[in-house]
C-alpha cells in the first residue's frame, strides 16, 4: 500500500478543487503536519500518513473541501496540544464542529457482554449521523485506514476491532449506500476473522479470474463494438470483480462451486441517460440470451439504500453465464459513494448540502432528503425509548441490521419496511392518523389479517374509519418499526393524560 501524499488528494477525481479549496485543504494538512510532528504510528510511518490516508478517502468518494480538511485534522485535539478553540480560530466554526464530532465519536469505549458491546456505540453514531452526516462519513474513512493497518496491531485486539467493524461500521457504510467503502471494510475484517476461509476464498477467485481474464476482455470489446453499432454512447464499459466476503457467502450456498456463482465478475456498461440504460438492455438481450427471473430493473424499483441499476444474466459466448449491469453515470457515483456522491454534482448542490447538516442562525437547515429520513426516524425513537438498551438493541436488528423491502400504496407510492413488516406498520409509514385509523388491509387486493408479514413488492391498501379511532394495545405484540410503536405508545400516553 503506497503512502498518500498532499498531492493525491488535490488531484484526485474528475472535478477539479478550486483555488480557494486547494489552500484550504493544504493549510489543514500543513497544520497537521506541523501538530503530529514527531508523533509515529504503530508501523514506523509518521503519523500524519494516517490523516492523508483519511483525506484521500474521502476525495475519492467525492466529498467537499471542508469535509477534508476536517478529515485531515480529526485527530489533531485527542493527540496532540492543539485545541479545538485553535481549530476553530484558523478553520473556522464549521470545521471545528466536523473534528469535534469525530473527536467525541473516538472516545466511545466498548465494553460489557456480547449483547450490550456496541450499544453506547450505536446509540452516538446514530445521534451524530442525525447532527452532520459528514462525521460518520469522516469517521468511517478514518476506520477503513485503521483496518487496512491493523497488521501493525497486536493479534489479540485485532479481532475484536475487526468485528466491531464488520458488525457496526460496515453496517452503516451499507446502509449510506457507500458500497465499494463497505464491500473493502467486509473484505479486510474477513480476513482477521475467518483466516482460513478467507485465503480459500482468495485462491478460488484468483484461479478462475486468471482463466477468465482474456474472455472479460473480448466481452468488454464484443459489447462495445455492437452498441456503437446502434449508436449508443458509451462513457466506460469494465467488468467488476466480487468482494472477497460476499463471494465467500454465495459460495456457501452452492457447495463452494464458484462456476456456480454467476455474478463472480459482472461487466457494467455506463451510458447518459436512462433511456439509453433500456436501450442497451435490449441490446445485451439481442446479442445473448438472458436467464429467466435473472432480469432486475433497480431504476424503476430502486434498493431501500438507492442503489440503481439494470442487472440481467446472460448465456453468454461458449455458453459461460455473466451478469450485466447497466447504468447511468450518476447511478454509479451513487452506488459506489452513496450519499456522499451528493457532495460529486454542483456547487450549488454543495452549499444545500452544507446547509442541510451544518444549521446555524444565519443559514436554517433544509428538509432532510428521503435517504436520511431513516436517520431522524432513529433518532425520534431512541427519544422514545429513553435507556431501554434491551429495546434499542432488538429494534437496531430489525430496522437497521435487517434487510429491507418495498411495498406500494394504491396510488403506486413506494414505502420502505423492514423485513417481516405487517400492514399496520405501513399505514404508520404513511401517516400516524392513517395507522391509528385502520381497521384492515389488503394485500395485491385481497383481504388480510392486520398482523400479517408484507412481502417486497406487495401493494397494500389501507382500510381506515373516518371518525376519530385508537389504536388497539395489541398492536404493540407484533408491529416491527419503532416508528409504528412510537405512534401507538404516545396515543396511549396522551390519552392516559386527558383522562387526568
Amino acid at each position: 500500500m503506497t503512502t498518500p501524499t498532499l498531492k493525491d488528494i488535490l488531484t484526485t477525481g474528475s472535478t477539479p478543487f478550486s483555488s480557494e479549496d486547494e489552500k484550504l485543504i493544504t493549510e489543514a494538512y500543513t497544520f497537521a503536519e506541523t501538530a503530529h510532528k514527531n508523533q509515529k504510528r504503530r508501523s514506523g510511518e509518521p503519523y500524519v500518513t494516517h490523516c492523508l490516508s483519511v483525506g484521500l478517502t474521502l476525495r475519492e468518494i467525492g466529498m467537499d473541501a471542508r469535509t477534508i480538511a476536517a478529515g485531515l485534522l480529526h485527530d489533531v485535539p485527542e493527540d496532540t496540544e492543539v485545541t479545538l478553540t485553535e481549530i476553530e480560530k484558523k478553520f473556522g466554526s464549521e470545521i471545528a464542529y466536523l473534528v469535534d464530532g469525530i473527536t467525541k465519536l473516538g472516545k466511545i469505549k466498548l465494553r460489557g457482554t456480547k449483547e450490550e458491546l456496541y450499544l453506547e456505540n450505536l446509540r452516538k453514531m446514530f445521534l451524530a449521523m442525525a447532527r452532520d452526516i459528514r462525521v460518520v462519513i469522516i469517521k468511517l474513512a478514518d476506520r477503513l485506514h485503521n483496518m487496512r493497518t491493523l497488521e501493525h496491531v497486536p493479534r489479540e485486539k485485532q479481532e475484536r476491532i475487526a468485528r466491531e467493524t464488520i458488525e457496526v461500521y460496515a453496517q452503516i457504510a451499507n446502509r449510506l449506500g457507500i458500497g465499494e467503502l463497505k464491500g473493502e471494510l467486509e473484505d479486510l475484517c474477513f480476513r482477521y476473522l475467518d483466516p482460513e476461509n478467507y485465503a480459500l476464498t482468495k485462491k478460488l477467485q484468483e484461479t478462475y479470474l486468471k482463466e477468465g481474464d482474456l474472455y472479460i476482455t473480448r466481452i468488454v470489446a464484443l459489447f462495445k463494438t455492437e452498441l456503437d453499432k446502434e449508436g449508443v454512447r458509451i462513457l466506460n464499459i469494465h467488468g467488476r470483480t466480487k468482494h472477497l466476503y460476499r463471494l465467500f457467502h454465495k459460495l456457501k450456498k452452492h457447495d463452494m462451486d464458484i462456476a456456480r456463482v454467476y455474478d463472480l465478475v459482472a461487466i457494467r456498461i455506463i451510458v447518459p441517460e436512462i433511456a439509453d440504460c433500456y436501450e442497451s438492455l435490449g441490446i445485451v438481450h439481442k446479442l445473448y440470451r438472458p436467464m429467466v427471473g435473472r432480469i432486475k430493473d433497480y431504476i424503476s424499483l430502486p434498493k431501500p439504500n438507492g442503489y440503481q441499476s439494470l442487472h440481467t444474466t446472460i448465456f453468454g459466448p461458449e455458453g459461460r453465464i455473466l451478469e450485466v449491469q447497466i447504468r447511468t453515470q450518476k447511478m454509479h457515483d451513487e452506488s459506489e459513494y452513496g450519499i456522499a456522491a451528493h457532495w460529486i454534482y454542483t456547487e450549488k448542490e454543495r452549499r444545500g448540502w452544507r446547509n442541510l447538516f451544518f444549521k446555524n442562525r444565519a443559514t436554517p437547515g433544509k428538509t432532510p432528503p428521503k435517504e436520511l429520513a431513516w436517520v431522524n426516524q432513529l433518532k425520534e425513537w431512541q427519544r422514545e425509548i429513553g435507556r431501554n438498551d434491551e429495546e434499542f438493541m432488538q429494534g437496531l436488528k430489525i430496522e437497521f441490521f435487517k434487510n429491507h423491502i418495498f411495498a406500494f400504496t394504491p396510488k403506486g407510492d413506494i414505502i420502505e419496511l423492514p423485513e417481516d413488516a405487517t400492514p399496520i406498520d405501513f399505514a404508520y409509514a404513511i401517516h400516524s392518523e392513517i395507522g391509528h385509523r385502520a381497521v384492515g388491509a389488503k394485500v395485491d387486493r385481497k383481504m388480510v389479517p392486520l398482523d400479517s408479514r408484507i412481502e417486497n413488492g406487495q401493494v397494500v391498501d389501507i382500510l381506515t374509519v373516518k371518525d376519530k379511532k385508537r389504536p388497539s394495545r395489541d398492536w404493540l405484540n407484533f408491529v416491527k418499526t419503532s416508528n409504528a410503536k412510537s405512534h401507538i405508545r404516545r396515543e396511549f400516553r396522551n390519552e392516559f393524560r386527558t383522562k387526568e
